[in-house]
């Protein structure tokens, strides 16, 4: 079979999008063409902004190819998932180019694992993976009969046909991913690098999957949940051929990069510098010291809220007091050139305490944003416990009460979203 596989032309005018505008390597995709190559399939890997292809050339490649089977992705990168810009406008415009010169189509993405029947009407796919999606995705390579394969869902009759629940791969076994020379020379942003010193190109990496928290405001319950740790020598064989294609930084796109001793101690020796996303509690000093000696120059610390009683409104599970966290930060600091504390607004923290614990902790080197307002993703459990199982409407629903709830927003937004449905009315059918 052939099977094309397209990250599209990601733009971002009006959304309240928080992740990330520059290019990073399509993981899911990378992990879909190593599955799917295992079982012979002639696989057409694309991704728009790498290549500098806007929608209307990507749809002219997929059709130039003539797949069997299109699998396009609803979040800018795998690493933003959690994140995903709300609105379906970008995918909607690339199918509508593609427009049925592409075989059979298959979105995956934070979209349809949370609400399949508004992804599927919109987009007009032919099916939606559920969940984690490279596994499912080979298999539907395999079978003919697409009701037949687990976690995924359909429209008949204008109703929905789903098998199965959200998908969770076995991640451990995953392969070592390799990528285009010329993607890895257009690849020179360095994700959450704050510091001077950028050598080589950038790259992405995942080392493990999934976090042993529940925390309220994280879209993680249809995906990227249990925590899983990939296979060592498949992570270092990674990185090594990232690093004879030129990368100079890696960055771990791990929901939670959790202390792992054996990679930080091979990571000693190797020409790269990387940055991860942590939770700064589960640290201790002489691990800190080792994550800095392992060339770690960047550390976004999901800290969220600078109070006990915010932490605990967000379900952090923290048994430190702020005290105890903005020490290990200030120790984090010390081996390693940026360290964030990623702030969240929330109402029950004290403005005048958090306005001190920002200034203690820039003082000491350890930057701390601007609280950012909080986006109830379908699903995350924070949407949950306001209005329950997302329905047909919950994108919508999760737009319109942010939009209401906040006069203004971060300075990585848009200063002007827009509806959700303005934002689709060019490309989804509703």
């Amino acid at each position: 079979m052939k099977v094309a596989l397209i990250n599209p032309h990601w733009t971002y005018e009006h959304s309240i999008y928080f992740g990330c505008r520059q290019p990073h390597l399509p993981l899911e995709l990378g992990y879909s063409r190593a599955l799917l190559e295992a079982d012979g399939h002639e696989v057409l890997m694309l991704d728009g902004q790498l290549q500098n292809l806007d929608n209307a050339m990507l749809a002219d490649r997929v059709a130039a190819f003539a797949p069997d089977m299109s699998v396009v992705t609803t979040a800018p990168t795998y690493l933003f998932w959690r994140c995903a810009p709300p609105e379906l406008r970008v995918p909607g415009e690339f199918l509508a180019q593609l427009s049925g010169r592409g075989g059979r189509t298959v979105a995956v993405g934070p979209h349809g694992s949370a609400t399949p029947v508004p992804t599927l009407r919109k987009l007009g796919v032919d099916v939606v993976v559920r969940g984690e999606c490279e596994e499912v995705v080979a298999e539907l390579a395999r079978q003919r009969d697409w009701s037949t394969v687990s976690h995924t869902a359909r429209l008949e009759g204008g109703a929905l046909a789903a098998n199965g629940d959200v998908h969770a791969s076995r991640f451990i076994d995953h392969p070592a991913l390799r990528w285009p020379t010329d993607w890895i020379a257009a690849h020179t942003h360095h994700h959450h690098r704050f510091d001077s010193q950028q050598h080589g190109a950038g790259a992405e990496v995942e080392a493990s999957r999934g976090c042993p928290y529940n925390c309220s405001f994280c879209a993680k319950i249809d995906f990227r949940d249990a925590y899983r740790r990939r296979n060592h020598e498949a992570v270092i064989a990674e990185i090594d051929g990232l690093i004879a294609q030129g990368v100079g930084y890696i960055y771990f796109i791990d929901e939670i990069f959790l202390p792992q001793k054996a990679l930080l101690e091979a990571l000693v020796g190797r020409d790269v510098q990387f940055g991860v996303q942590t939770r700064i509690d589960l640290w201790k000093p002489e691990l800190l010291e080792l994550l800095g000696a392992a060339g770690c120059v960047s550390i976004e610390a999901g800290l969220e809220s600078l109070t006990v009683e915010g932490r605990e409104m967000l379900a952090k599970r923290c048994r430190l007091g702020t005290e105890e966290l903005a020490a290990l930060l200030v120790n984090a600091r010390r081996h390693v050139p940026f360290v964030q504390a990623n702030l969240i607004g929330v109402v029950e923290d004290d403005p005048a305490l958090v306005d001190y614990w920002r200034g203690h902790l820039i003082d000491n080197g350890v930057w701390a944003n601007e609280p950012v307002p909080l986006y109830p993703y379908p699903s995350s459990p924070s949407y949950r416990a306001l209005w329950g199982e997302p329905d047909d409407l919950a994108w919508e629903r999760a737009h319109e009460h942010y939009l209401a709830s906040f006069a203004s927003f971060s300075d990585i937004q848009d200063k002007q979203p827009r509806a959700l449905t303005e934002l689709e009315a060019s490309c989804c059918s509703h």
